[in-house]
């Protein structure tokens, strides 16, 4: 039958209030680290969970348990670091303090059985898997010659025309495996903290990044043809994985392959909160991931106005740069020494690493401003001499007989990787790259790799339900815990 819901959130947090006090009469027994996860579900209303859920429920059989009691109490389970399903269940039924959060009687919890259920009406997909079983043999991504350095795309699209072909394509929420799971998370969690200010829609710095998930230690595979049998050990059929989604890529940060995923991450700079997550297999380049994460992005959130982007080396490549001059969007993107840059510029300069001209004495020059109207930034020569109100060129050998030296204007059209605004050398561009880093700290908050997962099914809803414990974390609490007072006055 359809679930029942149990109310609305006052009613939920009448439960808590009523249960706590029968079986924890003195706050004071509670750990005070343990009452700030308290606090902050008694105050989470996840009453759109019921009326969402409502039409992935029969009408027949039995009575099921309520979809906002089952996702807090899963929720719960990742706060309290409790990694396995199997474990939670258990520990539901001889703790009461995590029953009463869930919303459940303390002796009446789900079991194991039970929550994969729900797992399974949280996924939108008749299989497990976002592929099938059975699949040829990739290619293996190559080790890096150079430590710590990322390694090389394998993929057949360039990423000059991948960009156009995922730019015109519109994604639809609900032809995504993780739609329900995007929704709950949207409407619940993402536009809570849009609306705290906590993110501001109308100007949004995107910070991005991939991160690897191992799933396992090695990769599991078998043959489905019959060429051991007739003496061929090397054929390149068709294999079945048991883990389809996955494949071997290469940690830069550790230095060694790994069988998993790559979770690719898109975060509010500004306020270090996760914005929209997409997993791809490890040997996926950041450089793919990312359009792919950006253009899903695009369709699923339309009144995000997206002003900047911050991205590492990896994603470094000609086509990011045009794609922002046509959408309006400052690109702040690290150098990564592979794209060139023009020896010779106007046949009498040569341009630096981070696109700052270079006199022909061999000096960098500086920074004078930008021409927006010109479409040009502007350099002076470095060895301009202002003393005694006088200014003059104090070069052995000046390249110019103006009185303020060289003046050099880099055109943006000419080359817009090197020659961009705010310029890769001035303070401004330094200052918004660092917040780049917000990426890398939302990730590693995330911990997925504890799940232990088999099924991108459960891997998506394991990570989108950390994402919401890291909006939730974010909302600020009032001081004094009015759940505490209220058991203290009755007590």
């Amino acid at each position: 039958m359809l679930p029942v819901n149990c109310g609305s959130h006052i009613d939920y947090q009448n439960f808590v209030v009523e249960n706590l006090r029968k079986y924890y009469p003195n706050p004071d027994s509670i750990a005070r680290s343990t009452w700030d996860i308290i606090d902050r579900f008694w105050n989470l209303d996840l009453s759109f969970t019921d009326e969402f859920m409502k039409p992935k429920y029969s009408v027949f059989g039995p009575k099921p348990r309520t979809p906002s009691c089952m996702q807090r109490s899963y929720l719960l389970s990742i706060d309290f670091k409790v990694s396995s399903v199997t474990d939670w269940a258990a520990q539901l039924k001889i703790n009461p303090l995590y029953a009463i959060l869930s919303g459940f009687e303390f002796g009446d919890t789900p079991g194991v059985g039970t929550f994969y259920d729900f797992f399974s009406r949280l996924w939108d997909h008749d299989e497990n898997h976002l592929s099938p079983h059975i699949h040829p043999l990739k290619i293996k991504v190559k080790k890096p010659k150079k430590k710590g350095t990322k390694a090389d795309s394998v993929e057949k699209v360039t990423v000059e025309h991948l960009l156009p072909e995922l730019e015109n394509t519109t994604f639809l929420i609900d032809d995504q495996p993780y739609g329900s799971l995007f929704q709950l998370y949207k409407a619940e969690f993402l536009e809570t903290s849009v609306s705290k200010g906590l993110i501001d829609t109308t100007d949004l710095a995107l910070a991005g990044d991939g991160t690897p998930v191992v799933t396992s230690h090695r990769e599991r595979k078998h043959r489905v043809c019959d060429c051991a049998s007739k003496g061929i050990s090397d054929c390149k059929c068709d294999r079945y994985f048991s883990q389809p989604d996955c494949d071997i890529g290469w940690d830069s940060s550790r230095d060694c392959w790994y069988h998993g995923y790559d979770l690719y991450m898109n975060v509010d700079s500004k306020s270090d909160l996760p914005v929209f997550p997409l997993l791809h297999p490890a040997s996926k380049h950041d450089s793919h991931g990312f359009l792919h994460n950006f253009f899903r992005l695009k369709s699923f959130l339309p009144d995000y106005n997206v002003t900047k982007l911050l991205l590492d080396s990896a994603h470094d490549a000609m086509p990011y740069y045009r794609y922002c001059k046509r959408a309006n969007i400052t690109p702040f993107i690290d150098l990564n020494g592979k794209g060139g840059r023009p020896p010779v510029y106007k046949n009498d300069f040569t341009i630096d690493k981070d696109g700052v001209p270079i006199c022909q004495a061999g000096f960098r020059m500086h920074r004078d401003g930008v021409e927006l109207a010109k479409g040009r930034s502007k350099f002076k020569c470095p060895k301009i001499s202002r003393k005694n109100g006088c200014i003059s060129c104090t070069c052995d050998n000046p390249c110019s007989d103006a009185k303020y030296g060289r003046t050099v204007h880099l055109i943006m059209n000419d080359n817009p990787r090197l020659f961009n605004n705010p310029p890769r050398s001035s303070k401004e561009w330094k200052l918004e790259y660092n917040a780049r880093t917000s990426a890398e700290r939302s990730n590693k908050r995330e911990k997925l790799e504890d799940g232990r997962h088999r099924s991108s099914k459960m891997w998506y809803c394991r990570l989108y339900h950390i994402l919401m414990l890291q909006h939730l974390d974010a909302w600020d609490m009032p001081f004094e815990s009015a759940l505490r007072k209220l058991i203290l006055q009755t007590a």
